[in-house]
């Protein structure tokens, strides 16, 4: 019998830092089965806030009117930061300058996802550390042309579609549909778009989900396969 192939669509945004956990969780749940099934990521787009300007908002004052002060937005850091470092994510939440509006960094993992999924990966793995690791905005078009670069799109044409429409009615149209399927909070894996796990889950929860999926694929193909009874 052939290998089950699957498809894990990774509803997330990359102002999100459970979704960079979530993303090394995945990492490692897809090392787990790597033997056992094909798996095609794609990443699909999600904003926490919408409502933020293209220029950003200033970090620390955003967090501590989100969490009611110096202490709830300190409190809400040190739990991610402790599971950024089960998973060796050095989070530098002081280095970051702004909270950027991501809609354009979401229309630059779209334009990777063109080249196939090792760049749209390139460029997710990008934006989430030029924003948590080195303190970058990721709203900023020379922030985002360098992420693009670096996953294997032309500079020169990620400019010009930044300074254009391209693709912004899609993403927001994706982000939309997200919502319609109930999607509240990220990040969200949607396996073969039919199951979901929703948060940063361990990487055990993880692969076996993948698993049970891929198992009832194989159930079902063979079924198809099956003779006729006579």
């Amino acid at each position: 019998m052939s290998v089950p192939a699957i498809t894990i669509d990774i509803v997330s945004d990359v102002m999100c830092p459970w979704c960079y956990i979530g993303k090394r969780r995945l990492e490692a749940a897809l090392a787990e089965v790597a033997d056992e099934m094909l798996v095609e990521v794609r990443w699909r787009p999600y904003q926490l806030d919408p409502t933020l300007p293209k220029e950003g908002k200033d970090r620390k004052k955003y967090m501590e009117d989100k969490f009611g002060g110096p202490e709830g937005a300190e409190k809400a850091y040190a739990h991610v930061r402790a599971a950024g470092a089960d998973e060796n994510i050095p989070f530098a939440f002081d280095k970051i300058p702004v909270s950027a509006n991501t809609l354009d960094a979401h229309r630059l993992i779209r334009w990777a996802g063109s080249l196939g999924p090792l760049a749209q990966d390139t460029a997710v793995e990008n934006l989430f550390k030029a924003y948590f690791e080195d303190g970058k905005n990721i709203g900023d078009d020379g922030v985002l042309i360098e992420a693009g670069r670096q996953a294997g799109l032309e500079p020169e044409i990620v400019e010009r579609l930044l300074a254009g429409e391209a693709d912004r009615d899609a993403v927001s149209a994706e982000i939309d549909q997200a919502r319609q399927m109930g999607v509240t909070g990220v990040p969200c894996f949607i396996i073969d778009m039919k199951y979901a796990v929703v948060g940063a889950q361990p990487a055990e929860a993880l692969a076996d989900a993948m698993r049970k999926v891929a198992a009832e694929k194989q159930r079902q193909a063979a079924n198809q396969d099956a003779p006729d009874p006579a």
